[in-house]
């Protein structure tokens, strides 16, 4: 939703929220977003910890200091991690015994973004019911603020990353990983997975070429992972003769893969080969994958007996709810997030990473000869902006008229609406996080794919 009816919104969502720095994103705005859910958090654990990471970009030191000082100010004990990963700072709320956390993150919004991402005690994002609890919250500038001799000092931590990329070395085989001889592309887009991901590549004895690892927090290009920002990476990857190149967001929760010869192969092969590699190492268990996530894991799963996949909305807390409820053994988006519980509950590109490396070290074999071993499905991803359709209360309508265009298809209405066919599938659903429209369609080429999309397009009225 926009608060601000501008061209700058402030988008305020299960996932947090997130505005233009400088025009709906403020230290100001942060101070109260943040005193919102401090407020919560101090009525339910008065003098509780709360962990306060932030991932790096230009400007996000601002914003962390006022929700470090909001925070304090309703009573809670600030532990300060300094520029962090989103997935470390959920670990950090584990080790501290902390009762939430707070992520100054835009994750893969452009320069001009930032926003604040919220954590309960669990390391978790709040579930929607609470996160509309902390935004109404919010709207009504409601705070609860501590005497000033109940403010306490707020203090700082400068080994979470260690903790957490202990934890990542503890899930997978380092001896064969340190022995395989591999060698691997960083681009850590100048902000907070540079360090975290140097420490692992050390760890696990990996040769690591850093692109744009540098603490800057300047963006060297558009920081989604995805192939039209990563031609540098590309390159570099099949120069060095790297065994496959990583990329990361600003907050280190998603990871696109580039494979040995300089191919793009995306974010949504990223969970398919983390699973493949967890069912591996742990035997068959329940996977969690949200409706817009390539079935490309569900082939994965195919191949291990007991072996399962449930589907949920999009969004990281509902992933993590299935995962719990089912005991899960891994789960991600198609985004290229990975959710490794033995590690914690939020996506980590770090997990990610050393999933892929012990899946090369164990089968010996190049990424792009793995990754022809698993079906070769084709997605289409389009967006249209929400002001060109007539606002998200053009959204219900839209969803009528694609039901009776695919009234021969299996269809799942948990988060927009999906339908699944033969020969692939659709979603089509507003944005949690961007002021769009989201229609995602796989098939088994392109083709398929295209026609998928253009057949939803259609019969929403978006073409």
């Amino acid at each position: 939703m926009d608060a601000t009816g501008s061209d700058a919104p402030l988008m305020l969502s299960v996932s947090g929220a997130r505005g233009i720095m400088g025009r709906s994103m403020t230290p100001i705005v942060a101070a109260r977003f943040a005193a919102a859910f401090g407020g919560r958090l101090a009525a339910s654990s008065p003098g509780g910890t709360v962990c306060v990471g932030r991932d790096g970009r230009a400007g996000g030191e601002a914003l962390s200091s006022a929700v470090s000082g909001a925070l304090a100010g309703a009573g809670l004990r600030v532990v300060d991690l300094g520029v962090a990963t989103t997935p470390t700072v959920g670990v950090a709320i584990a080790h501290h015994g902390a009762v939430g956390g707070m992520v100054v993150t835009a994750s893969h919004n452009p320069q001009a973004w930032n926003g604040l991402k919220c954590l309960d005690g669990n390391g978790l994002a709040p579930p929607p019911a609470i996160a509309g609890e902390i935004i109404e919250a919010f709207k009504a500038d409601q705070a609860s603020w501590a005497s000033p001799t109940a403010i306490p000092a707020i203090t700082r931590d400068k080994e979470a990353t260690s903790r957490h990329i202990d934890r990542i070395v503890g899930c997978v085989d380092a001896e064969a990983i340190r022995n395989a001889g591999l060698s691997t592309v960083v681009d850590s887009v100048n902000a907070s997975g540079s360090r975290g991901a140097a420490l692992l590549h050390e760890r696990l004895g990996v040769a690591e070429v850093q692109l744009h690892g540098d603490p800057s927090g300047v963006f060297p290009h558009t920081p989604e992972p995805l192939a039209e920002n990563l031609s540098e990476l590309c390159e570099r990857t099949a120069a060095t003769g790297a065994a496959v190149g990583f990329a990361q967001d600003p907050d280190a929760d998603r990871l696109a893969l580039v494979d040995e010869r300089g191919h793009f192969i995306g974010e949504e092969f990223t969970l398919a080969l983390a699973a493949w590699r967890a069912l591996e190492r742990f035997g068959p268990g329940v996977m969690a994958a949200n409706l817009s996530t390539s079935r490309l894991i569900d082939a994965v799963a195919e191949r291990f007996s007991g072996a399962s996949v449930v589907r949920t909305a999009v969004g990281e807390a509902n992933v993590v709810a299935a995962l719990r409820e089912h005991d899960g053994l891994v789960g991600g988006e198609g985004n290229g997030g990975i959710i490794l519980p033995r590690v914690g509950w939020v996506r980590d590109s770090l997990a990610g990473m050393a999933l892929v490396l012990d899946l090369l070290a164990s089968h010996r074999r190049p990424l792009s000869e793995l990754v022809a071993d698993l079906p070769r499905l084709s997605m289409v991803k389009r967006k249209h902006d929400l002001a060109s359709i007539g606002g998200l209360a053009a959204v219900p309508a839209m969803m009528d008229r694609l039901r009776e265009e695919f009234t021969d298809a299996a269809v799942d209405d948990v988060d927009g609406i999906r339908f699944d066919l033969a020969e692939g599938w659709v979603h089509f659903r507003a944005s949690n996080t961007e002021p769009i429209v989201r229609l995602i369609a796989e098939g088994v080429d392109d083709a398929a794919a295209a026609a998928l999309a253009d057949r939803a397009a259609r019969g929403a009225g978006l073409a």
